[in-house]
């Protein structure tokens, strides 16, 4: 669970300010697109347990425009749903698949790049992915290896997904691989055709429900779908498959924030390299991330790299680059019978 304590299951990351920016994750994703995609097109997949907040985040969008899954099952299936009820309405449409919980500097470039992607995707039978040039050898990022060419928009040789430190080392030492930025740009043809290709039984269980799409039997329909299907995503159940795909190397800077590391790295940062949301005082403290509540005074002496976090009913402190640590932390939480009041 990423940045758990912080993020729980009733309220994961996308719905936080993790940046401290006065909008959530989600509400920056989408304020994001609004110059370039007009409202009414855009519509935001998630667990069906959180669709009030996301309505409640978004209100400029209506309640049709977020389409609650019954259950996770990765990516593949969460695609499949959105672009059947996009066919539905314009076959010829141009899908941008995003994630809501990154971190985008350069929205003018980021914008730019988008366009020129789906100019590159309207009528053409290709897959598109926008290519991060890597600025480490980070291992939580899957990696995409392009065979090198003039143009900005390069075919793709191989997909890796995590790789080991060694291996990512050499990846960014060879100039050959960028970081799989888990953005997709199509046409809504070229990936139902996909889907059918390379999920051949996931697509038929869509083509099953297409016909409830927009009706007051969706909800149901969708359910059946989701209990049938197994959990793929969609790198693995297509992009690594298809011959048709293609790679943009991008020049916006780009992070997921998958880790406590990451959002340290993307945070603003005082002279000590710490990251300070808190009523704190810090003495002899450098490269660490404190948070807290403003009613509650917290003192930090002699920690380095550390995240110093209270949120809510958990304490943590702990090494913020030891993101093995915070899976075993929330597997042991798993493991005891309290645990889930805590997750």
């Amino acid at each position: 669970m990423r940045f758990w304590p912080y993020s729980r299951n009733s309220k994961p990351k996308q719905f936080l300010d993790v940046l401290g920016t006065g909008k959530t994750l989600l509400q920056s994703t989408l304020d994001r697109y609004l110059p370039i995609c007009p409202k009414e097109n855009v519509l935001v997949v998630t667990n069906k347990e959180h669709c009030v907040q996301a309505h409640e985040q978004l209100p400029m969008l209506t309640e049709d425009q977020i389409l609650g899954e019954p259950m996770r099952r990765n990516t593949a299936p969460c695609i499949a749903y959105a672009c059947q009820k996009i066919y539905k309405k314009n076959p010829d449409a141009i899908v941008i698949v995003s994630p809501s919980d990154h971190l985008i500097q350069n929205e003018k470039e980021f914008q730019n790049t988008i366009l020129k992607s789906a100019e590159q995707a309207k009528g053409n039978d290709m897959l598109i992915t926008l290519g991060i040039k890597p600025t480490r050898p980070e291992t939580g990022y899957g990696y995409i290896q392009y065979i090198d060419s003039k143009k900005p928009l390069k075919k793709v040789k191989t997909f890796t997904e995590k790789p080991e430190l060694a291996l990512a080392k050499k990846f960014v030492e060879s100039g050959e691989f960028v970081w799989n930025s888990g953005i997709f740009i199509w046409n809504v043809k070229a990936i139902l055709s996909a889907l059918e290709k390379h999920t051949p039984e996931l697509a038929e269980l869509f083509h099953e429900a297409v016909a409830q799409l927009g009706t007051p039997n969706e909800e149901k329909a969708i359910e059946a779908v989701y209990s049938q299907c197994r959990s793929i995503s969609i790198d693995f159940g297509v992009m690594e498959k298809a011959t048709n795909v293609y790679v943009w190397l991008s020049q916006f800077q780009w992070s997921d924030l998958g880790t406590w590391a990451s959002l340290h790295e993307a945070s603003p940062r005082d002279d000590s390299k710490n990251v300070i949301y808190a009523d704190a005082l810090t003495y002899d403290t450098r490269n660490s991330y404190i948070k807290g509540p403003k009613d509650k005074l917290m003192i930090v002496q002699g920690l380095n790299g550390y995240l110093v976090g209270w949120f809510d009913d958990v304490l943590v402190v702990c090494e913020k680059d030891k993101e093995e640590l915070f899976k075993r932390f929330v597997n042991d939480l798993k493991a005891k019978n309290n645990g889930a009041g805590y997750l």
